[in-house]
């Protein structure tokens, strides 16, 4: 029994620490541009684009500091936009910071696109 509480702790743990790394990420997009939950997964090295989901579908729960709104599929798509208080929610995050949004797909993605790794260039 202690084994099985043990387990839990430090998967708790863990998930905790994980969160906290793709918070700290999605934090740093820039205002006007979008990544996506790959990019960060990649740059994490921290396992799938899904965990990245998961940690950001997490976030809602808390405060807006974590500016999730930023985060798409790799095709550009507002896929959690399903999480957030309203349908479009998302998707007036980013128009207010000039990204154009039509039919929950990121318009001049390629354009607006911000890999972490940018990060290594400052």
């Amino acid at each position: 029994m202690d084994d099985a509480v043990d387990m839990e702790h430090k998967v708790n743990q863990n998930s905790s620490h994980y969160f906290e790394r793709v918070y700290d990420v999605t934090r740093l997009v820039p205002v006007g541009r979008v990544t996506t939950y790959g990019a960060i997964a990649d740059f994490l090295a921290l396992g799938s684009a899904r965990m990245v989901g998961w940690a950001l579908n997490q976030c809602h729960q808390m405060d807006d500091l974590i500016p999730a709104h930023r985060v798409v599929n790799r095709l550009g798509e507002l896929s959690g936009r399903l999480h957030f208080k309203t349908p479009t929610t998302m998707e007036n995050r980013l128009k207010s910071e000039g990204i154009i949004v039509e039919n929950d797909v990121v318009q001049n993605f390629k354009e607006v696109f911000w890999h972490p790794r940018e990060l290594d260039k400052l």
